[in-house]
């Protein structure tokens, strides 16, 4: 249990480096008061461009990048068995500071970049899925949310093939904690995602495009 308390301490102290909220204030605005409020790469992207949107981005891939890694390089010898459970729960961390950072009073993103980092570090059979989703969705609809709904829908399927195949070297119990974690982030995603929902249901929902700036903001 104490290894898992570690592992949600290192990746919620990486996620809240808000980095939506530090490129805005550089630049003299808080991005949770223009375009949609949220602090993160969409909304970054609309408010500010295509170059701003990919800085934050990267900033909150490598921050749960981080986090996992460190918490391979802490425990990843002493406990085996355990090493993919625990760098999920410092995923888990990771996404938990980006959404609710408390020096922010708990306003932050929606966790999907944060994701990105998680699919990209935890385990290569993650990836083809999460990018093929992904960019398929969002090339075809432009619409950010569904891209990134369907992935975390795709990674509750995949964890559980992949873990009931034998892939991550675990106990059936060790397994099934790590399904509940990510049953658990995928319906926080749903959950910070539940007003795009009812836009996209009701056809309503906002496109993003990453050759223009769709929403202009005052310095």
């Amino acid at each position: 249990m104490t290894q898992r308390l570690v592992c949600i301490i290192i990746g919620y102290a990486l996620g809240m480096f808000q980095t939506a909220f530090i490129y805005g204030k550089m630049h003299g605005i808080d991005i949770r008061e223009h375009g949609s409020g949220n602090a993160g790469t969409t909304n970054t992207l609309r408010v500010f461009g295509t170059k701003a949107g990919l800085i934050v981005l990267a900033g909150d891939i490598l921050k749960c990048i981080l986090a996992i890694v460190l918490s391979g390089m802490i425990f990843g010898t002493s406990h085996p068995e355990e090493v993919y459970l625990l760098k999920l729960y410092a995923a888990t961390g990771a996404i938990l500071g980006h959404n609710f950072p408390f020096y922010l009073k708990f306003k932050g993103g929606k966790g999907i970049a944060a994701t990105a980092g998680l699919i990209l570090s935890f385990h290569p059979v993650f990836l083809p899925m999460g990018v093929i989703i992904f960019f398929s969705v969002f090339f075809i609809t432009h619409y950010v949310s569904l891209g990134s709904l369907l992935v975390y829908a795709g990674l509750m399927i995949e964890m559980v093939i992949v873990g009931q195949l034998g892939v991550f070297g675990a106990s059936q119990a060790v397994l099934t904690e790590m399904y509940i974690l990510t049953a658990f982030l995928t319906a926080l995603a749903y959950y910070k995602h539940r007003e795009n929902i009812k836009r996209l249901l009701a056809g309503q929902e906002k496109k993003t495009f990453l050759t223009k700036k769709s929403e202009q903001y005052d310095k």
